[in-house]
């Protein structure tokens, strides 16, 4: 049961789980921001090898961050709504300056995305305010920029099944997207985020990274 197959199994079965809980607490649309928080903090832990039990760890988290996920995600989700009619509007703008526009609309598209990868691990890592919460995961995700990068395209590599030219393969796809898309995703990029946040997690002799506001982590092995 020790073997790597059985190990690989295990840990497939765990991002299933932990996948349908995530998108069943999606559901009300205003939880959103918890469940994608709870799903990392999970994560994070599977690539340190300290999760315990899958449930009990995403509902811990979800319970944590209920309030500000909410609000987070309100925010977010204005900002999306927002940003789609601009960009609408600049599309259907003829002329010289509905391209000026739409050009400015797609780089604050591209600042949007790069916030979203971050803002909602770091909520799951870290005890702040709402607005240090968003300040930290703009400065992270610019000061990791390669990382950022790498984290959006493999984020938006399941958008490729859609144009594969087999429909089976095609099918067969989505279904293990909808099995396992959102954690699998999750995961593989919480290989990242967990290189990434050990840097503003200060040992007990060392001093906290002045680049950022002070973070306190979530984890009670390094509050």
């Amino acid at each position: 049961m020790d073997n790597k197959f059985f190990t690989f199994m295990s840990r497939v079965a765990d991002l299933i789980i932990l996948n349908i809980l995530c998108i069943v607490c999606c559901i009300p649309i205003v939880t959103i921001g918890p469940s994608i928080s709870a799903m990392f903090y999970v994560t994070m832990k599977m690539v340190r090898n300290e999760e315990s039990y899958i449930v009990r760890g995403f509902f811990k988290s979800f319970k944590q961050n209920l309030k500000q996920g909410i609000v987070i995600n309100l925010i977010m989700l204005a900002a999306a709504v927002l940003l789609a009619i601009d960009i609408s509007i600049c599309r259907g703008t003829a002329g010289s300056l509905g391209k000026v526009l739409l050009v400015i609309f797609m780089m604050i598209l591209v600042v949007y995305l790069m916030l979203f990868m971050y803002i909602y691990p770091v909520l799951a890592k870290f005890y702040n305010t709402i607005k240090n919460t968003f300040t930290n995961a703009f400065l992270m995700s610019i000061r990791h920029l390669p990382y950022t990068a790498l984290m959006i395209l493999i984020s938006a590599a399941p958008a490729l099944a859609f144009f594969i030219p087999s429909a089976q393969l095609q099918s067969t796809v989505i279904l293990l997207l909808v099995l396992l898309g959102f954690s699998g995703i999750a995961y593989i990029n919480s290989h990242f985020f967990v290189k990434i946040f050990d840097k503003y997690i200060p040992e007990e002799t060392s001093e906290p990274d002045p680049d950022c506001v002070v973070n306190h982590s979530q984890d009670p092995d390094v509050r």
